[in-house]
């Protein structure tokens, strides 16, 4: 008698681990994403799996369609975390049974955000933290800097998916923190930790368990040296929710931003200032925002920027130099390059200054990223000023995209960014003539609409 043994075939391939593209052999460059040296080679098991013929699925697992007018909505259970600006970008409170992907660059303060939330929470709930990176000593003492001391929070330093899952159903905690997702590793997976496969079927797997269970999970997810989430993009696609922590390393500044979100809007921000106790929350950042500045030097202007349902003040500053190459120099941070130079174009066209001897620096003051067109006025408001080397009035602020043809165009919700800019003690603003049609402006204030960028010019010699 011979005995029969089922030999498991294995195949070696070959998987990108920025797009996930798979090929049988090595190549130097991916064609999926065009990234060069990121395939890896990863062993895949080829397990013969037995398929249902057709018309053999039971009637218990069938599920028919329904009318969507007989589908009964169902109501979300939200949980608040204790922390006010995570909960705005959360759309109001963490969702039961949601599974959060949180990133950002190393050190920034996820990870110390994720602990904070645990104090917060754990009075009434129960919270497992899951740590691949760090053993139960080095959380205990970073728990104890930032003032975490809740009974209700259990920590495990493990990195096996199947001894985690185990845990979670035998604890069954409400809230769950994997710290993080790049450090998990699948036994049937045959490939190191981070690669693309033990990324994609780790994070299926807390998926599956979340919504069986109904427990609200969040995971850290580590970002490339360009700032994208490492790992396949169907990472984004599988989770409900996707925030990344912004900020400078060198400030205390931070801010949270969100996304992508199933269960709320995705323009709300979270602001944040870091210090040796750990994050605290920024009720007002406009204030924070415009701190110290100097309002008697030229080449600074201040605008009103829309995060979401908040207006947020910031100042714009531009250096005007003459150049001592052939090719002026162009740097901007905070702000778009490419859009910088079109609006210089414009200037040099439609408003007639001469910058094509000029070195011109953009920066927008306390690390703000601001992506909005409503900022284009601000921005040459503060380059015609740092060119004339004449300052700005203190008291004014500047809205309105600018384009091509050196119009003024509309901007949105322009009766709450005057609204906060009168709250702090402005008491001017040039707008573009077409938004100042139906909106009322607080007393005291007076709002000067404009066509074009020279008229804008006008306005500021006066």
């Amino acid at each position: 008698m011979y005995e029969v043994k089922s030999i498991m075939k294995t195949k070696v391939t070959y998987i990108c681990r920025e797009c996930g593209y798979k090929s049988p052999k090595w190549m130097g460059k991916c064609p999926g994403c065009n990234s060069w040296n990121t395939m890896d080679e990863t062993i895949v098991k080829d397990e013969k799996k037995t398929a249902k013929a057709i018309g053999t699925v039971s009637d218990t697992m069938r599920v028919a369609p329904k009318k969507i007018s007989q589908i009964q909505p169902g109501f979300e259970k939200r949980y608040k975390t204790g922390l006010s600006e995570l909960d705005r970008v959360l759309g109001g409170g963490l969702v039961q049974g949601s599974l959060v992907l949180v990133g950002g660059d190393p050190g920034i303060g996820k990870s110390t955000l994720l602990l904070q939330i645990c104090q917060t929470s754990g009075k009434d709930k129960t919270i497992l933290y899951v740590s691949g990176e760090e053993s139960q000593g080095q959380i205990k003492i970073r728990a104890e800097r930032l003032g975490v001391t809740t009974e209700n929070l259990y920590i495990l330093s493990e990195n096996d998916v199947e001894i985690i899952i185990t845990t979670i159903s035998d604890l069954k905690p409400d809230i769950v923190i994997i710290d993080s997702i790049q450090t998990m590793h699948h036994e049937s997976i045959a490939s190191a930790s981070g690669s693309v496969p033990q990324v994609r079927e780790a994070t299926n797997a807390f998926m599956r368990l979340a919504k069986g269970m109904g427990i609200a999970m969040f995971i850290v997810g580590h970002v490339t040296k360009d700032g994208a989430l490492a790992g396949p993009r169907v990472l984004e696609h599988m989770v409900d929710c996707v925030l990344y922590f912004e900020g400078e390393r060198q400030t205390s500044f931070r801010i949270l931003r969100g996304v992508k979100n199933r269960f709320g809007s995705t323009n709300e921000i979270g602001v944040f200032d870091m210090s040796d106790k750990g994050l605290i929350e920024v009720d007002d950042p406009s204030k924070m925002l415009l701190e110290g500045r100097n309002s008697d030097i030229s080449g600074n202007s201040i605008i009103c920027t829309m995060e979401g349902t908040r207006g947020v003040m910031a100042q714009v500053q531009a250096l005007v130099t003459p150049t001592g190459f052939g090719n002026p120099r162009r740097m901007s941070a905070g702000v778009d390059l490419n859009r910088v130079i079109l609006l210089i174009a414009v200037l040099e066209k439609r408003a007639r200054m001469n910058l094509s001897n000029s070195d011109v620096y953009i920066n927008v003051a306390g690390g703000l990223k601001i992506d909005e067109r409503a900022a284009d006025l601000g921005i040459c408001a503060a380059i015609a000023s740092g060119q004339s080397d004449v300052a700005l009035p203190p008291d004014m602020i500047f809205i309105g995209e600018v384009g091509l043809g050196g119009e003024l165009r509309a901007v949105s919700q322009l009766e709450k960014r005057i609204s906060e800019a009168a709250k702090l003690g402005f008491s001017s603003a040039i707008v573009p003539k077409s938004s100042l049609k139906g909106i009322k402006v607080p007393e005291n204030f007076a709002a000067y609409g404009a066509q074009t960028i020279s008229d804008v010019m006008r306005l500021i010699k006066k």
